[in-house]
């Protein structure tokens, strides 16, 4: 059996999808309100924040998959998130569990550098510190060797459905309302985006794996890394539409942190977005050379026949 904890996220409702549609129908669904992705799953409503309970989600599981996210509240990470992860942690001990960690770039520096797996953390603001926290909790079960575990990178999303980021609020959701689309800082540096589907199929298969764990993955992009500028070209393309964009300057984000909580919890992370920002996803590429990594133009169209049903 298989457990994903933090199931009803995007990633973990596409991650159930693809367990069950190329490794197993014995899936565990946890969250605080778990509720079914297949007719086949089983669902258990637990708050990780209790060892207990976390315990108890975990019993019977080969492979617990950690994909829980939380609001973007500095407050809320720092307090729970490291809780949650070592609570998740023991209880994968306990059990002789195998654990998938999936995390996120935000540790990384915030520069023209291009990331790997062996790229330093340098994290910038306390949601970066806290995920450099959490990835070194994991690190150091493995190094320990009392924990068989693997963690999964992914770069900034893109994708269909409910997923969350920058690029589907300022772009894809715009799209959607009819509204100008906005670029964060500026249009011209190159960006690296994951697409969510990719993402938790390459995280279901590194989890089935043997051989992949006790390291850290990059997560598999598609390589042509537009800047936001192509990226909405491409957009305008795929729809048909010439679509106009406004560059939303960092002072801008800094005047607005004043006066909305959630706009100055995006500051910390705006100034990779004054950079080119690439992702290096070799080491996966060579292990698993025929994953179909979906193009830019295909995601693009995907976002829109979902938009237009």
């Amino acid at each position: 059996m298989q457990v994903i904890l933090g199931a009803n996220g995007q990633i973990g409702e596409e991650l159930a999808r693809e367990l069950k549609r190329n490794f197993t129908s014995d899936i565990r669904i946890v969250s605080k309100k778990a509720i079914k992705i297949n007719d086949t799953d089983e669902v258990f409503s637990a708050d990780l924040t209790i060892k207990e309970m976390a315990i108890e989600a975990v019993k019977g599981a080969e492979i617990a998959y950690f994909t829980l996210g939380l609001p973007i509240s500095s407050e809320l990470w720092g307090n729970l998130f490291p809780l949650i992860l070592k609570n998740v942690i023991d209880a994968c001990k306990v059990h002789g569990t195998k654990l998938v960690f999936f995390d996120n770039t935000y540790m990384y520096p915030q520069d023209n550098r291009t990331l790997t797996e062996k790229t330093p953390f340098a994290p910038i603001g306390r949601k970066a510190r806290v995920r450099k926290q959490m990835a070194e909790m994991v690190l150091k079960e493995i190094q320990s060797g009392e924990l068989e575990a693997v963690i999964c990178r992914a770069p900034e999303f893109y994708g269909p459905g409910k997923t969350q980021s920058i690029t589907n609020t300022f772009i894809f959701n715009n799209i959607k309302k009819g509204k100008k689309l906005k670029v964060p800082v500026t249009a011209g540096k190159k960006r690296s985006l994951i697409w969510t589907p990719d993402a938790s199929r390459a995280t279901a298969l590194i989890g089935n794996t043997p051989d992949a764990y006790g390291k850290t993955w990059h997560l598999p992009v598609d390589e042509s890394h537009p800047t936001y500028r192509e990226f909405i070209n491409l957009a305008s393309a795929v729809y048909g539409n010439k679509f106009n964009y406004s560059v939303v300057p960092q002072f801008v984000f800094k005047l607005g942190a004043w006066f909305n909580p959630k706009v100055k919890e995006l500051l910390e992370l705006l100034t990779r977005y004054a950079y080119d920002n690439l992702f290096d996803d070799s080491t996966f590429r060579k292990r698993f050379p025929e994953f179909q990594i979906t193009t830019y133009r295909q995601g693009i169209e995907q976002i829109r026949n979902e938009q237009y049903l």
